[in-house]
């Protein structure tokens, strides 16, 4: 495996890929990696010829008091993962290296940023835009792998790569869930030991949600209800948001009709987690 550095360095290996006439497959990520990642990696390694993954925590996604210098970081184990999941180059640029001195161009997708987490968050997703059209301009891939976890990121992404006609195929993978149903995150590391059993209620709401859906509920309030009643029995949430939305364009329905998205932010402690799921 390669491990580069510099994003010079990372073009001209991926202009050599390219030059074969070889497909590139592209993980995205910001370390400390986890089988949601792993399965990223692996269904890259399955589809293409080369296959990259990134680590690079990006601070321009995240805003004044958010847990930028406490987010969890391993390189070597997190390089070490990436050998065995048969990544041909590991992409590790540094900040200064991304965002040089004199940096001024940012990229903001409207309309789908602006709910949810974009409305708790703000900045993040042009942060994140931004941060993605620099990798996918340096890496140039066929492919890039996303997780579904990250629902209203995918959605971001993918409206982006098609406003902005960008030559690769956005691939969106499910969300890859621990034994009690949390979903995977780098996250879910800072939480206690107290707290960890307390952060399966954002999964747990979710299936509140399912049910309602199956047995024909069709008031989006009875879904809210449903669900904040579950997060509050934990003694350490704040919910951030809980939304019920169009799964294509992040809108509020007067009534549920057909496939819906289930979403929800909740703190545990000084830990934000996010999790959702598609009803239909």
């Amino acid at each position: 495996m390669n491990t580069i550095m510099t994003p010079a360095h990372m073009k001209e290996w991926s202009k050599e890929a390219l030059r074969q006439g070889l497909t590139v497959g592209f993980v995205p990520t910001m370390g400390f990696l986890h089988e949601g990642h792993l399965s990223l990696m692996r269904r890259a390694r399955a589809e293409n010829d080369r296959v990259v993954a990134s680590i690079f925590v990006n601070p321009t996604q995240f805003g004044p008091g958010e847990d930028f210098a406490t987010y969890p970081r391993d390189p070597d184990a997190d390089s070490q993962k990436c050998r065995d999941c048969g990544v041909d180059a590991l992409f590790m640029p540094s900040a200064t290296g991304m965002y040089p001195q004199g940096f001024q161009t940012f990229v903001d997708v409207t309309t789908v940023s602006q709910p949810m987490c974009g409305a708790s968050r703000p900045g993040h997703f042009r942060g994140v835009a931004t941060v993605v059209t620099k990798l996918f301009n340096i890496v140039m891939p066929t492919n890039a792998y996303f997780g579904r976890k990250d629902f209203q990121q995918l959605r971001v992404i993918s409206r982006m790569v098609e406003d902005l006609d960008m030559n690769l195929r956005v691939v969106a993978c499910e969300t890859v869930r621990e034994a009690d149903g949390l979903a995977m995150s780098s996250r879910n590391a800072r939480l206690t030991v107290a707290q960890r059993p307390q952060a399966v209620c954002l999964h747990q709401a979710l299936l509140k949600a399912r049910e309602l859906f199956q047995a024909g509920e069709t008031r989006p309030s009875a879904y809210l209800s449903a669900m904040t009643q579950r997060v509050q029995q934990e003694a350490d949430t704040v919910i951030d948001y809980i939304s019920l939305v169009d799964p294509d364009s992040l809108e509020e329905p007067a009534h549920i009709e057909g496939r819906v998205l289930a979403a929800l932010a909740v703190r545990i402690g000084n830990v934000r987690l996010i999790d959702n799921m598609i009803l239909e």
